[in-house]
This record gives C-alpha cells, structure tokens and sequence, in this order.
C-alpha cells in the first residue's frame, strides 16, 4: 500500500511541478507553444488517471460505489481524454516537430 500511494505522490508531483512550470513561464511572457501545451496536457491528463487508477485498486470495488468520491474523481479524469486536443492529434503534432516537418 506505500508503494502505490508513494506512486500516487509521485505522479501528483510531477504533475504540480509540469504545472508551475508552465504558468510561471506564461507569467513571464514566454508561454509554451501549441505543441509544447499538448504534450502538458497528454502528460497532466495521463498521471492523474493513472493516480485515480491505482487509488481505486487500493479500494478495490468499493471505489466505484456511485457512494465513494473516487468513483467521481474516476470519471472526471477519464473525460479528459476527449477534451481537445485528443492524444492523438497531440502526438502527431509533437512527432512532426520532432521530425522537423
């Protein structure tokens, strides 16, 4: 159980510094590119399913009880896959650059 909650921090960490990074580069006058805010998005969306993900495999099917706030929290992070852009166009526009194209 410390390990995936220690996992679960992780991820929560790395998306909170991803975060800062890019509002304090806004703030700054410098603020990522539309490639750059894809991948962010595809990288913040990513670890926070993940981290709902392993919560709920700590609570087992308890969590998906419409009762238990990780049900909620499960959905809603699963939604962000659908807001644009979608994954695939964010790496498709992240491997044409990546290509020079």
């Amino acid at each position: 159980m410390q390990e995936a909650i220690g996992e679960i921090a992780a991820l929560l960490h790395a998306n909170q510094a991803l975060l800062d990074d890019a509002a304090a580069r806004t703030d700054a006058g410098k603020p990522p590119t539309p490639t750059d805010s894809g991948l962010l998005k595809f990288m913040v969306t990513g670890n926070a399913i993940r981290a709902v993900e392993l919560a709920l495999q700590l609570s087992g099917n308890h969590g998906l009880s419409r009762n238990n706030p990780l049900e909620r929290h499960y959905r809603d992070v699963l939604c962000s896959r659908i807001h644009t852009p979608q994954n695939d166009s964010v790496l498709v526009a992240a491997g044409r650059v990546a290509l020079g194209q």
